[in-house]
């Protein structure tokens, strides 16, 4: 025996070690603490109950919560529905009322319990994505903020300044007596603040001309479990800009300033 089947003997002894089940006798439902970490680096725990021949697996729900209480909502959001529906559909898993859950026999066990771990394995990583992934998913949550508020908007909302030259913005919602242009910021720093005040300044006077409106630039800003830093917030106000905080966007005062 050499050292890399030892190392896999003591792989699967620690396994074994590191697990530990209990049993609810009055649901007949037990639970299976995993030596896995999850989201939050604590224990990955499974629950399972053989009914009538049939094996079930669950997480009690807990995966896609943990991601609403990271900032990283997937039910909210086209593109992390996407990628979980290639998650459940790698590992077979079904989903009901947001639990995760696999269905099997006695018989395949062993096979379904480390699907279901691998997949609440991997849907937790989505929390952990590139930057610039993360800031695509904050707009699509930005997306369904004003979606869930019956707010018309163009996205992806292109103009020109007095010289020709194009600049982007994420949403435009047009009002009668003005617009509203937006970026959604899943974080403030020195280069895309002036960046985005910039742009707003520079397609301003053409942009009202065309219009007859008042162009206003409002910044939409992930500040879920991050600091974010006064002067930023400071600068955009200093330029006439306004902002929302993510945390507050229910707040009445925050939903105001989506008027246009």
């Amino acid at each position: 025996m050499n050292w890399i089947d030892n190392s896999i003997k003591e792989y699967y002894d620690w396994l074994r070690d590191k697990t530990i089940v209990s049993k609810d006798e009055q649901t007949g439902w037990s639970s299976i603490t995993t030596p896995f970490l999850g989201l939050f680096n604590d224990n990955i725990e499974i629950y399972a109950k053989l009914e009538n021949g049939k094996l079930i697996l669950s997480d009690d729900g807990v995966t896609l919560a943990n991601l609403e209480l990271a900032g990283a909502s997937v039910l909210r959001s086209p593109k992390r529905k996407e990628w979980l529906e290639m998650i459940f559909l790698n590992y077979g898993i079904a989903i009901n009322d947001k639990e995760l859950q696999v269905i099997g026999t006695e018989k395949d066990f062993h096979q379904k319990k480390h699907n279901l771990i691998c997949a609440i394995s991997e849907i937790s990583d989505m929390a952990m994505m590139a930057k610039h992934m993360v800031s695509s998913l904050f707009r699509e949550d930005v997306k369904a903020y004003l979606d869930e508020q019956n707010i018309i908007y163009t996205p992806q909302f292109i103009a020109k300044g007095t010289t020709g030259i194009d600049f982007t913005f994420d949403f435009q919602i047009a009002g009668r007596q003005r617009e509203l242009v937006i970026k959604s910021f899943n974080s403030l720093n020195k280069i895309n603040v002036p960046n985005f005040l910039f742009g707003w300044e520079y397609i301003k006077p053409a942009r009202e001309k065309v219009s007859g409106k008042e162009l206003k630039g409002l910044a939409i800003v992930n500040n879920v479990d991050k600091v974010v830093k006064q002067e930023y917030l400071d600068a955009l106000e200093s330029k006439g800009a306004t902002y929302i905080l993510w945390e507050q966007r229910h707040q009445t005062e925050m939903l105001e300033k989506l008027i246009a």
